[in-house]
């Protein structure tokens, strides 16, 4: 066992006096020592719950033979930070998380490990760290809140901030407001649509490091806690049969996800992750790949901010080993790749089907026959920017207009809701990037704004930012190079005309080259925002939002 180095021999007595300090027995020493990483915590209503969780997987890692150990790592709220200097530290997590379980796994020699976030960045920031350690490992989150019901309707986060945009335009009452924030967020649990938490936790389903269900299975349902119970059991079958994680996540299993990520229309935040986690894997990811598989795979599915169709709506049309199942009739999964369960793609969903044709299309019926997520290149991105296609108006996949250009996300929401904005403008925030951020803010208050002021039919916004996934519109993101590496967004005007033409993979701004140019000579060095602390040290490791901004 790898941890025979902290419990076997004479020399090994005081590591195993400390093992007893603890109240281990000899019998449990001798067991395999099975780390429980858990993010728990009272702030994220993702993760209140995990304790639970906790206690599951325990059970059944003790059930299979093993011995577990609990540690914890951080979390941020997205919600919670949003629209202000708190989302600068959400993104960064991601980075402090993986390397936090390196060190806690590589210093006490765990023989395997079970992870447990729920919410936005721990999840690819736990994914990489069992990539980088590279011990058997499952995934298991704390599944997906349900979601609210406010006159009729099913609602959630993101309804809430597109709320705020409608009071501020006279479009909703202040009453209607306090009365939808009390309904809005019903239960525990990652926020119920589409968001980036729950894009991820399917993502892990797919890429095989999480058991079926994982994606889907709501948080207050006690098929959760079953789940939890053998995610602890699965481990010890990993770890009898030597499957680790980079067995796990390979080229193919990448490819499996990105196409179910294209089925879903998941947040642009799984471009960014996705990103990252190849590269844990040690697996070459160009960002053309995305546009590639989008080309191929048609999207099935449109839940919130997309629609009113919620993560618990997915759970009852047979999740997503449904979904891949209906992928398979055009032959579109890679059905060999290896998972948590010990047995393959091909052998997990071969019992499955959709139950409900109205949440997941039909293979032959979709509602595009391209991807929810598209690649965007041209003068303003030389490499890349990124659009949730699927939350996008028809009548905004093409869209030509003047610049309104901010550098920062506070000047933006102060003109938004100071009807600064009109019809037929591209909102610019730059300086929002992982170096010029620092942090890579995502920009769900004023994108909502616009929504909820009923400009989402005709405004764009460009950032070098990132979004929420609960944002829908023609918001596109992570514009690379960003502003302040010298990239071309650093150097847009007010009333310069840009063109987006999502359908085609383009975003140029239509100004000449010669003036480019001479904007280029005169621009100005980049000043860092911020000077010291952790985010200070983040900007200067920080790689480019399209190789995933991991550290350098």
């Amino acid at each position: 066992m790898r941890s025979d180095v902290v419990k076997k021999g004479v020399a090994k007595a005081p590591h195993r006096s400390l093992f007893k300090a603890s109240g281990l027995t000899d019998e449990e020493i001798n067991k395999p020592l099975i780390g429980i990483v858990t993010s728990q915590n009272d702030i994220i209503p993702g993760h209140i719950n995990l304790d639970k969780i906790v206690e599951a997987v325990k059970k059944g890692v003790l059930m299979a033979g093993g011995t577990p150990l609990v540690f914890p790592t951080i979390g941020v709220c997205d919600g919670i930070a949003m629209g202000h200097e708190g989302m600068k530290y959400s993104l960064v997590t991601r980075e402090l998380i993986a390397d936090s379980v390196e060190c806690m796994a590589n210093a006490h020699a765990f023989d395997a490990l079970v992870f447990i976030p729920n919410c936005d960045k721990i999840v690819p920031g736990m994914v990489m760290a069992a990539l980088r350690v590279n011990v058997p490992s499952v995934m298991v989150s704390g599944g997906p809140m349900l979601a609210g019901k406010f006159k009729g309707k099913e609602v959630s986060l993101s309804t809430m901030f597109e709320a705020v945009g409608s009071v501020e335009s006279g479009l909703m009452l202040e009453s209607d407001l306090a009365e939808l924030e009390e309904k809005a967020c019903p239960t525990c649990g990652s926020c119920s649509g589409m968001f980036t938490a729950n894009s991820m936790n399917c993502l892990c389903e797919v890429l095989g490091l999480a058991l079926p269900g994982n994606g889907t299975i709501p948080a207050v349902y006690s098929e959760r806690i079953r789940l939890a119970k053998y995610a602890g059991m699965a481990v010890m079958n990993l770890l009898e049969k030597d499957i680790k994680p980079r067995d796990i996540v390979t080229k193919d299993s990448i490819k499996n996800a990105l196409t179910v990520d294209m089925a879903l229309g998941c947040s642009t935040n799984s471009v960014l992750h996705l990103t990252a986690i190849a590269n844990e894997a040690k697996i070459p990811m160009n960002l053309d790949i995305i546009n590639e598989m989008s080309a191929k795979v048609p999207n099935l599915c449109k839940l919130a901010p997309a629609s009113d169709t919620h993560i618990e709506d997915l759970y009852a049309a047979g999740g997503i080993k449904a979904l891949m199942s209906e992928l398979n009739k055009k032959n579109l999964l890679n059905l060999n790749c290896i998972t948590a369960t010990g047995k393959t793609v091909e052998e997990n969903i071969k019992d499955a089907k959709v139950l409900d044709y109205s949440v997941i299309k039909h293979i032959e019926e979709p509602y595009s026959q391209t991807g929810g997520i598209a690649i965007l290149k041209g003068n303003l991105a030389p490499d890349g920017a990124v659009v949730k296609r699927s939350a996008v108006l028809k009548e905004m996949l093409t869209h030509k207009g003047p610049a309104k250009v901010f550098d920062s996300e506070e000047e933006a929401i102060e003109a938004i809701l100071g009807k600064k904005i009109v019809k037929g403008d591209v909102v610019v925030i730059r300086y929002e990037g992982p170096k010029g951020g620092p942090g890579m803010r995502e920009m769900l208050s004023p994108t909502s704004a616009i929504c909820g002021m009923g400009l989402d039919s005709c405004v764009a916004l460009i950032t070098d930012g990132r979004f929420s996934g609960a944002t829908k519109g023609a918001a596109i993101g992570h514009v690379s190079p960003e502003a302040a590496d010298g990239g071309n967004i650093a150097l847009v005007q007010d009333g310069d005309i840009i063109s987006i033409d999502i359908s085609n993979g383009n975003l140029d701004l239509l100004v000449t080259d010669e003036e480019l140019a001479k904007r280029k000579e005169n621009l100005k060095p980049f000043e860092p925002k911020v000077k010291e602390g952790y985010l200070s040290r983040y900007a200067r490791l920080v790689s480019s939002a399209s190789s995933g901004a991991v550290f350098r």
